[in-house]
C-alpha cells in the first residue's frame, strides 16, 4: 500500500512539474511598437531605482526625463541618430551615446525595440496574455515583454541586473523639429539683397 501512495504522489508531482515548464508556448502578436509613443517607465539597474516619462518619437529618436530618484529628477536625456544629449536646468549638452553611464540601460532598449519595430507581428513565447520575446546582444541577453496589442510593457537583462516596467502607452505625435536659421540671419540676408 505504501508502494502505491508513493507511486502515485510521484506521478502527481511529476505532472504538477510538467505543467510548469509547459506555461509558455509559442505565440505572435501584431506589432505596436512602430509608433511614437510615451509611457510612464520604473527602472531598477542594480541598487539604483528611477522613474520617469519615455518617449519613443520614431526609430532612433527617443527621450526620457526622469523624476526621481532626487539626484536624477529634471534630468533629460535625449537620443538621436547615435548622438545623446543631456540637459538639466536648461544647460545642455552633447555626447556620443557611449559615453554615457547609462548608455547600455538607454541604448540597449533603443536597440531592440527599434529593431522589433520593423517586423510585421511580434512572435515569441506567450504566457498569461503577454508576448515575451527572447534574444542576445553583445551585451547580453534580454527579455522584452509585450502586452496583447503588442505594446511594451517590460525589458530586462538579467546580466546587468536591469529592468525596465512601463506604464499604460499613449501614442502621440513626432518631435517637433528645431528651428535651424535664428532671426538675426533672415535679417541679414534682406539687408543683402537689397544692396
Amino acid at each position: 500500500m505504501k508502494r502505491l501512495v508513493t507511486l502515485a504522489f510521484a506521478g502527481i508531482m511529476l505532472l504538477s512539474a510538467t505543467a510548469c515548464k509547459s506555461s509558455g508556448v509559442a505565440g505572435s502578436t501584431e506589432n505596436g511598437l512602430d509608433t511614437a509613443f510615451q509611457t510612464e517607465a520604473q527602472i531598477t539597474l542594480d541598487q539604483m531605482k528611477a522613474s520617469g516619462t519615455l518617449c519613443r518619437f520614431g526609430e532612433g529618436v527617443w527621450e526620457i526625463e526622469f523624476d526621481s530618484p532626487n539626484t536624477l529628477s529634471g534630468v533629460k536625456l535625449e537620443f538621436t541618430d547615435g548622438t545623446s544629449t543631456a540637459s538639466y536646468k536648461g544647460l545642455s549638452f552633447s555626447v556620443p551615446q557611449s559615453a554615457l553611464p547609462v548608455k547600455s540601460m538607454m541604448s540597449n532598449l533603443i536597440s531592440v525595440t527599434d529593431e522589433l519595430a520593423r517586423s510585421e507581428e511580434l512572435s515569441g513565447e506567450s504566457e498569461n496574455g503577454e508576448l515575451k520575446i527572447k534574444g542576445s546582444l553583445e551585451s547580453g541577453d534580454y527579455i522584452l515583454t509585450a502586452d496583447e496589442s503588442g505594446n511594451i510593457r517590460r525589458f530586462e537583462m538579467p546580466n546587468m541586473n536591469l529592468v525596465m516596467e512601463f506604464g499604460e502607452i499613449t501614442e502621440i505625435g513626432s518631435k517637433p523639429e528645431e528651428t535651424t536659421a535664428p532671426p538675426e540671419t533672415e535679417s541679414v540676408s534682406e539687408t543683402t539683397s537689397s544692396t
